[in-house]
């Protein structure tokens, strides 16, 4: 029988996220946890959030939202997590079971040793609710750097450069002058896979389904690794060699390939609760779509227009 749990990924005005101590006689006792709860029958994922922080931690949650849902077998149980970024809220944390706690940059939680169910968790907690894509459209790199640059004026923290039409030349010569640009933000930039020798010259890189689907594990000395995804073969494919996160499209008709069937809201809902992975919605998106996809359980939305 899988167990349901709500978790709360709480964050403080600077970002940091607050971790607890697990007691040694629990369950995975000795690891670190973000703050969670079993929820009852007949009882949301929720209310069981509000109650638990209000029981165990003495704040009132203002806003929350879902960030992801994490189906995960253990040896001895298995267990479902619906996770929720919690932003908002009054009072100050305080464990009511002593437990010691800590404020924690999301970059730092790799460096703590949780259970096994939050590897993906500690990912989601990185990212941002917004993907955003220079596309083929990139004609030089000039039109490049004032694309980019209007992302990251816009607040944009994490962007995939295609720079499918560049040649290797350009593209390489465009990469150098982005990833001083966006480090200078605090932006991650990922490069897409078409573009040749170019694994390691930024953030991380993008990987197209076909790249996908021909790679058999997860490059070294990769820091941050995403595909394109359409199906569920190809999303299992991804968690299974340690993809940190997808897009997944096309959710909407798009105006690229108005000819292609998009997949729906609620298709891309049954297709991201088969894995465990932060999943952006793609295809047809506008910033009022965010929403719909976090309720529909993805990670946020990626777009390329949309952020311009």
């Amino acid at each position: 029988m899988q167990i349901r749990v709500a978790v709360g990924v709480i964050k403080n005005p600077q970002g940091q996220v607050l971790i607890a101590l697990r007691d040694d006689a629990r369950h995975q006792g000795g690891l670190w946890e973000f703050s969670d709860g079993k929820i009852e029958v007949g009882e949301t994922a929720e209310h069981e959030l509000q109650r638990e922080l209000k029981e165990e931690l003495g704040i009132e949650v203002v806003h929350a939202t879902r960030l992801i849902t994490i189906n995960h077998q253990y040896p001895d149980k298995a267990v479902q997590l619906q996770v929720f970024t919690v932003d908002q809220f009054t009072g100050e944390p305080h464990s009511a079971e002593n437990q010691p706690m800590q404020w924690v940059n999301p970059s730092d939680l790799k460096n703590y040793a949780l259970p096994a169910a939050n590897a993906a968790i500690i990912t989601a907690a990185q990212l941002p609710p917004y993907y955003a894509i220079l596309d083929d459209s990139v004609i030089d790199v000039r039109y490049a750097m004032r694309t980019l640059q209007t992302f990251l004026a816009n607040g944009l923290k994490l962007i995939q450069a295609r720079l499918k039409n560049l040649s290797t030349e350009d593209s390489h010569v465009f990469i150098q002058q982005a990833t001083l640009l966006c480090q200078q933000h605090g932006a991650i930039l990922l490069i897409n896979s078409a573009v040749k020798q170019a694994d390691n010259l930024a953030d991380g890189l993008h990987l197209t389904s076909r790249d996908l689907m021909a790679m058999h594990h997860r490059p070294a000395l990769i820091k941050w690794l995403s595909a394109s995804c359409h199906n569920l073969e190809e999303l299992q494919y991804a968690q299974h060699i340690g993809v940190d996160f997808v897009v997944l499209a096309p959710v909407l008709t798009t105006q690229t390939h108005p000819d292609t069937t998009p997949l729906g809201w609620q298709q891309f809902a049954e297709l991201v609760n088969q894995c465990n992975l932060p999943v952006y919605a793609l295809g047809g998106q506008t910033l009022a779509d965010l929403t719909t996809a976090q309720q529909a359980g993805g990670q946020g939305i990626a777009a390329i227009r949309a952020f311009l």
